[in-house]
């Protein structure tokens, strides 16, 4: 059983707005979408952030690491020039101002934890008590957010924190021992690369009572076909044409 929404926008945007930012989940609520699925590193400090690099360059212009800069300093870091002069304004964001903003206007959160090599447990930690805080104060009647992350220690933490918060296993190809560590996460679901998922491999997810959750489909037709082997949801960049009922039409 899935009991989240089916097309997710990724990083928020998808590929309209600079990924990861406020700018993005405005775009994503613009186009229709109530559930976006976004990344979660710390800063030097200890403060969760929107970001999916580690190290400055791509999305955030000059040198660094996110790892190695206070929080102060990385929400004054321009983060939309790079995609759009229109941008310019963009800042990265932390990540307790963008739950509010999905939790203001109900919008489903897909919350990557994307932790810095070495800050793996910790990183799980904070964000998921962070999560249980604003929740507490939040709607109940709100679907949860949906923890994921490539990284096995960081979810293992998250549980300890918060394991009331569910939390789904990212992978990026086959590996033999996934149904061990989906086990040893109490994981609902499996989240994994859709150019590397097979029909045999999505049967034995669903068999073994998981959840399926590919990244990132921008081609209705493979949307499609995944979702008649038995995926249950993805996430998108192409928010302009794979619409939130796709679902319902594949």
């Amino acid at each position: 059983m899935w009991p989240y929404p089916k097309i997710v926008a990724h990083r928020g945007g998808g590929s309209l707005a600079p990924e990861n930012t406020s700018a993005a989940m405005q775009c994503g609520l613009d186009y229709g979408f109530r559930a976006v699925e976004f990344d979660v590193m710390l800063s030097k400090d200890g403060v969760p952030v929107l970001m999916h690099d580690p190290e400055f360059g791509r999305t955030v212009l000059g040198t660094g690491s996110v790892a190695t800069t206070l929080a102060q300093d990385l929400l004054q870091m321009d983060a939309g020039s790079w995609f759009d002069p229109r941008f310019a304004q963009v800042r990265v964001p932390s990540y307790e101002e963008v739950f509010l903003f999905c939790q203001t206007h109900q919008i489903w959160m897909n919350v990557e934890i994307k932790p810095a090599a070495g800050f793996e447990k910790e990183t799980g930690r904070v964000v998921a008590t962070l999560t249980r805080k604003l929740l507490e104060t939040g709607n109940p009647a709100l679907v949860p957010p949906l923890f994921s992350s490539f990284s096995l220690d960081a979810l293992l933490s998250a549980k300890q924190a918060a394991p009331e918060i569910a939390r789904a296993y990212l992978l990026d190809e086959f590996e033999p021992d996934w149904l061990d560590s989906l086990r040893r996460l109490e994981a609902v679901a499996l989240h994994t690369n859709q150019k590397k998922l097979t029909p045999a491999w999505a049967k034995e997810i669903k068999e073994a009572g998981y959840g399926l959750f590919c990244y990132t489909v921008n081609v209705p037709e493979r949307g499609r076909e995944i979702m008649s082997w038995g995926v249950d949801g993805f996430c998108t960049d192409r928010i302009d044409l794979i619409h939130t009922d796709f679902a319902q039409h594949a």
